[in-house]
């Protein structure tokens, strides 16, 4: 039997991924590879001490369906927090989804038509690109550098009616940066008075390293005007402060958006995970998870220092790279001559794994660049797998120079 497939099928590239996440997780290798928190930081004695002393009425409430906007006590303990970091929650629909993919999934249902062109950033999170093709949607990139996405670029791309700009302005996967305050700015002035929505992808937000990082981080939907709060629709997530295996994430949007999404969303799983929403809710009631991110923060700085001194002393000084003043990743421009796939492999045999960049390029064009996540990887692994690639990286130069 041959099996027919729409055309958005063919759009798919989930392939890479799922091939780099069946490596990141072997036991032999060492990985820089998994955008995701390290197994060994999860707040599993929390969890269980909680599921002891939680009334059996609540659990049970956990094992039936719920409201599909979201379990009510979430929602307002969200609201509150949201609130107190100085979102408009009071002109704005809330609604809990299950993890931030699929918000942006049900965005991309909601607004785009085949044919449709879609702006992302380059490189972006090919999740989003995913979630977006799926809709037949045309995707253009938008090249950044290190304070964000090009201006100029986006003007130019404007000239294509574009249905959304989707960004994640605050510590990037892949590129690590945090857009400068201008920058944002900028952008907000470049879209005023267009009919194209910001969709601002904001996973990460929660993980800065300094105060400094923090005032610049704030999301745009924190302080723009109220005619353009109406044109953001802003998502955040649990799953890098949490866990990611719950599948909590939000969307914040106007009133008339946020309505549409919870009709989509009743046809696609009628709930998110009450279980999940609960804990998520008990976590947050009884003041643990303000304290856990702290950990997180201080956990990953160091991490993320520890590579950058191995970097130092293992890697060529023609790497160049941005460093991250948050979240999980680095991202790395190889030097001239180097062919990123080769080292790839090269790295691979000898026991260590990263993310080629061109996973990363909305059309999956090489592009030079690996990214290197350190969320993931044991401090007493870091210095080894860098070593490793340090080593792939200068053999591959001097080859390079006596060709």
């Amino acid at each position: 039997m041959s099996y027919h497939f729409s055309k958005s099928v063919g759009a798919l590239r989930s392939s890479a991924i799922r091939d780099l996440m069946s490596i990141a997780t072997r036991t032999d290798i060492i990985s820089f590879a998994g955008g995701m928190p390290g197994n060994e930081l999860f707040p599993v004695d929390a969890l269980r001490e909680m599921m002891q002393t939680m009334p059996l009425t609540q659990l049970q409430e956990g094992m039936q369906y719920g409201p599909t906007g979201g379990y009510p006590p979430l929602l307002d303990a969200l609201k509150e927090r949201l609130r107190k970091k100085g979102f408009p929650v009071e002109t704005n629909g809330l609604i809990i989804t299950t993890g931030s993919l699929q918000a942006l999934n049900i965005l991309g249902k909601l607004f785009v038509n085949p044919g449709d062109t879609v702006l992302t950033e380059n490189p972006v999170f090919i999740g989003g690109v995913s979630a977006f093709s799926q809709y037949e949607a045309n995707i253009t990139g938008i090249d950044l550098d290190e304070d964000g996405i090009s201006i100029e670029q986006l003007k130019t791309a404007l000239i294509q009616k574009p249905k959304f700009l989707y960004i994640t302005p605050n510590f990037h996967n892949p590129a690590g940066i945090v857009y400068s305050r201008e920058r944002r700015v900028q952008l907000i002035e470049t879209l005023r008075d267009t009919d194209v929505p910001i969709i601002e992808d904001d996973a990460y937000g929660e993980l800065f390293f300094d105060e400094d990082t923090c005032q610049i981080s704030r999301p745009m939907k924190t302080w723009v005007d109220a005619d353009m709060d109406k044109q953001i629709f802003y998502t955040g997530s649990f799953s890098k402060v949490f866990g990611p295996g719950l599948r909590i994430a939000w969307a914040l949007t106007p009133p008339e958006v946020c309505n549409k999404m919870s009709i989509c969303k009743q046809s696609i799983d009628a709930c998110s995970p009450m279980l999940s929403q609960v804990l998520m809710y008990e976590f947050m009631r009884t003041g643990r998870l303000e304290p856990y991110i702290d950990f997180l923060r201080k956990t990953y700085k160091q991490r993320r220092d520890m590579m950058l001194d191995a970097i130092e002393r293992y890697f060529p000084k023609e790497v160049t790279f941005v460093n991250p003043r948050g979240g999980f990743y680095l991202w790395l421009k190889m030097p001239q001559g180097i062919d990123e796939e080769l080292l790839f492999h090269n790295v691979l045999d000898k026991g260590a794994v990263f993310v080629l960049g061109g996973v990363f390029d909305p059309h999956g064009k090489k592009n030079g660049y690996i990214r290197l996540s350190y969320c993931n990887t044991p401090e007493d692994q870091i210095e080894r797998g860098i070593k490793i690639i340090g080593s792939c990286l200068k053999e591959m130069l001097v080859n390079i120079k006596h060709v």
